[in-house]
């Protein structure tokens, strides 16, 4: 009890502090604002909002105002992608494909007012539970992670890139972990983290502090979405906005229970690394439609279906941002692009982090997710009239805003063409069906593998050994073995017989 209200203090404290400040009402208002737009906007994502801002207010401004603006940004964005997906049929961000299947039948019923004011109230829940459990949960995990030593840290690094390559691969498992392995590969370039000697540089001093994170991230996220949203221009017909959008609360509180299971799903699969919104969002729609009364509603304007998919995605983030605080190992893309700014603030998430940046976020969800609401529920209409922004117009201004940012980092030109060449080679593994973020989670988590495998080595005089005398170390790399194992076709076959006996 001792603790909780110990926590429950500090939270208050930090509330207090951000409160009492004029400035971060400005900062909230801009960047949920902007956040909103480019989920709205078909063509831009979370992720790269997310990343855009980190370009801008990265390292630039103090903490609090940088934490503020990136947050805002996401939670806005993941809330903003139901605009398009609901009045278009076209998902505005892959967390709100399936919001997709049941929002825009409601619009064409007639019925996209309630919708939207639905999924607006389902986004501010959503989004306060997954904080809950990040209030709750991360000091839980962080009193674990105490003990975690080298050992048990390299093999974690290497779990969180095997697993999202795993989990985000379209076709070919083996593709995702090219990616990752690909990321793993460039955080290896620059200074030895041990030795201090230059590795993979080439005698270019541009190279002896590594691939600098926020070109990368431009490059990954932003450059392939720029290219292909100009080849394939999708716009459809807004489809007319009808019904009031403040909600009803006697429905509210009729799909209150399917709220807050899709909330705990939601929840649940953020906390995987490096999985994100999009399939928080399809895990919970399918869960809804088996166990619903109204499951063969399901797509064809089921309230409940809207409600699944809308409020796990948002639950998502604060799932994702566990991991990403307590292990260094973001849950998804966006949170993934966030390591990147608390990167370049010298930050370094995980057991060593400063508990008061967690009490910090913890406030600012709060606070961004409430200001998401009233914005969601009052400027509505405004947002409506964005989507009629060809992509045309719109594509061209976020790349201009993608190469500052990029430039702003200063590494001067230097920056330029390694978010350009990182951003040509993203394009053509799109292309190939190679996914994305793994390769960025590699670039991410790549130096924390590097530094804690070899020190583990040089303790150990190159006995391998280490990696199985202490009990964590030894589950984490039964853990990775299982997973590469899991993945082979005779071995699953094998395991499907053992089964089937």
């Amino acid at each position: 009890m001792e603790f909780v209200l110990s926590q429950l203090s500090g939270f208050g404290g930090a509330f207090y502090d951000l409160a009492a400040d004029p400035v971060t009402y400005m900062y909230l208002i801009v960047s949920v604002f902007l956040g909103i737009v480019f989920g709205a906007l078909p063509g831009l994502t979370a992720t790269l909002a997310v990343t855009i801002l980190t370009g801008f207010f990265g390292n630039k401004i103090p903490l609090d105002y940088s934490l503020i603006a990136l947050l805002g940004a996401y939670v806005g964005a993941i809330y903003g992608g139901s605009y398009p997906s609901i009045l278009l049929n076209i998902p505005g961000t892959a967390a709100s494909a399936a919001t997709a299947m049941d929002g825009h039948p409601l619009a064409k019923a007639g019925r996209g007012g309630e919708a939207l004011g639905l999924t607006t109230t389902a986004s501010f829940i959503g989004t306060l539970i997954g904080t809950v459990a990040l209030l709750i949960f991360v000091w839980v995990l962080l009193l674990i992670s105490k003990n975690i030593a080298s050992p048990e840290k390299a093999m974690l690094a290497l779990f969180g890139i095997l697993l999202s390559g795993t989990l985000m691969s379209e076709d070919l498992v083996i593709k995702g972990w090219i990616a990752g392995l690909i990321g793993l590969a460039m955080a290896m370039v620059g200074l030895d983290p041990l030795l201090s000697e230059p590795r993979y540089t080439f005698d270019w001093p541009y190279l002896f502090s590594g691939f600098q994170v926020v070109p990368v991230l431009m490059g990954a996220f932003a450059v392939p979405q720029i290219i292909e949203g100009l080849r394939h221009v999708k716009m459809g017909e807004v489809v007319q906005l009808q019904g009031r959008i403040v909600p009803n609360l006697a429905t509210v509180k009729r799909y209150l229970p399917t709220i807050s299971r899709s909330g705990v799903i939601g929840t649940g699969v953020g906390a995987l690394p490096g999985v994100g919104e999009d399939v928080a969002g399809w895990v919970s729609y399918g869960v809804g439609k088996s166990v619903s009364k109204e499951g063969h509603m399901f797509g064809k304007g089921s309230l409940e279906g809207l409600l699944s998919s809308e409020t796990a995605n948002n639950a998502c983030i604060g799932g994702a941002l566990i991991p990403l605080l307590v292990l260094g190992i973001p849950g998804s893309p966006p949170a993934a692009a966030l390591m990147g700014a608390f990167k370049i603030n010298n930050i370094i998430p995980g057991p060593t982090i400063d508990p008061e940046i967690i009490l910090r976020v913890v406030a600012i969800m709060v606070m961004a997710s409430f200001t998401m609401f009233l914005m969601g529920l009052f400027t509505a209409r405004i947002f409506i009239k964005i989507l009629r922004i060809p992509q045309t117009v719109f594509l061209p201004i976020v790349m201009v805003l993608t190469t500052i940012g990029s430039f702003s980092v200063g590494g001067g030109i230097n920056d330029l063409y390694l978010m350009l060449g990182v951003g040509l080679v993203a394009y053509f593994m799109n292309m190939l069906k190679f996914p994305i973020a793994p390769l960025v989670i590699g670039v991410i988590l790549g130096g924390l593998f590097d530094e804690t495998f070899r020190r583990t080595l040089f303790i150990a005089d190159g006995n391998l050994s280490a990696f199985i005398s202490r009990p964590g170390a030894a589950i984490l790399l039964t853990m990775n073995v299982a997973l590469i194992l899991s993945q082979i076709g005779a071995v699953k076959r094998g395991f499907g017989r053992l089964i089937g006996r």
